[in-house]
Order: C-alpha cells, then structure tokens, then sequence
C-alpha cells in the first residue's frame, strides 16, 4: 500500500430544476476547483469533465433528474466528491 486512498465515486441525481446550467453550475465548479484534487464528473455513457470548469459543466448537459458520477482519485478523495455531490443533489436555483 502507498498511503494514498483509493479512487471515490458516487452516482447522485441532479436535483436543480435547471440542471447543472447557470448558478449550479458556478457553485458546483467553485467547490470542486477549491479540492485538493482533482474531481470529475460524468454523466452515464458519456467521458468525465473536470467538475471545476464551468465550461465543462454547461458542456455536460446534465439536467434535472439526470444521474451523473463525481469521481476523485488521491488524498481527500472520497472528501471532495461528498462536497461536490452534496451540491449536486441540493436545489441550487433559488
């Protein structure tokens, strides 16, 4: 074993009702970018994105509903993909 933790993923549904667009987005790429490593995300069948990109996250089309998979890999791993999951599935419109 070398002392790092094992990759984190967790499959989570989109609660926003505008999806990850606009605010959400924001909010999520602010969260994931402040990680100690890097965090993606992904929707089913489709390549991951770097969640810290608001770019990326517009590009995802993920909507409302939508099942998407936060994944980190390294120190504070399963940490960062809780936080960016947790807003995931918060309604972040208001």
């Amino acid at each position: 074993m070398n002392g790092r933790e094992p990759m984190a993923e967790v499959r989570v549904t989109v609660a926003s009702k505008v999806g990850l667009h606009a605010r959400p987005a924001a909010l999520v790429a602010k969260t994931a970018a402040a990680q100690r490593v890097p965090v993606t995300i992904a929707k089913a069948g489709a390549e991951p994105v770097p969640a810290g990109s608001v770019l990326s996250l517009l590009t995802l089309g993920a909507r409302h509903g939508d099942e998407v998979v936060i994944a980190a890999d390294g120190d504070g791993a399963k940490d960062a993909v809780e936080a960016v999951a947790a807003l995931v599935t918060t309604e972040l419109d208001g």
